[in-house]
């Protein structure tokens, strides 16, 4: 909620609190005036006059924070932000110039994915390159996902299969 919204409602809030005192205030003197001979004298007026400042007292602070809220209290804005786990990588094109250059970027596995991808023509289902790599499902998956993560190949999903396409 807004904090001005928020100081509105405590400052109702304290104004029945208000009413509520006044009006346990005016029944309690009624009863110790009928029931009290003493007079003045009598204890029980200095512990209506007690409760009735302690209740006045709370109730003042009760408007001191509303009105706080009101107009001092300054709003906070929330600002959601979607963080990308891994680093922003730039698009590069894959070409013959930096072709060789990527490939010494690269590890042993990689390349080796890197090349079957290549001679594939730039697409090759998942389950081939795991065949054609001799390489097991679980590296090859890492393997994708480091390259993915390079933006050098990305992975579609086909029905129950990934085909990985090389990016140009």
């Amino acid at each position: 909620m807004k904090n001005r919204i928020v100081g509105i409602l405590v400052i109702a809030i304290a104004i029945l609190l208000g009413f509520i005192i006044f009006s346990f205030n005016t029944a309690m003197n009624d009863i110790v005036s009928t029931s009290c001979e003493h007079g003045d004298t009598c204890p029980m007026w200095g512990t209506i006059e007690f409760q009735t400042n302690v209740g006045i007292g709370i109730m003042g602070f009760i408007m001191i924070i509303g009105f706080y809220l009101i107009f001092f209290s300054k709003e906070e804005k929330i600002i959601t932000r979607i963080r990308n786990i891994r680093p922003q990588v730039e698009s590069k094109k894959i070409t013959k110039q930096n072709y060789q250059k990527i490939m010494n970027d690269l590890g042993k596995d990689e390349k080796t994915i890197l090349k079957k991808l290549i001679e594939s023509d730039g697409s090759i289902l998942q389950s081939r390159l795991v065949e054609i790599s001799k390489l097991n499902k679980v590296k090859v998956t890492r393997i994708l996902d480091r390259l993915e993560g390079r933006g050098l190949v990305e992975r579609k999903r086909r029905g129950m299969r990934n085909v990985i396409i090389l990016k140009h």
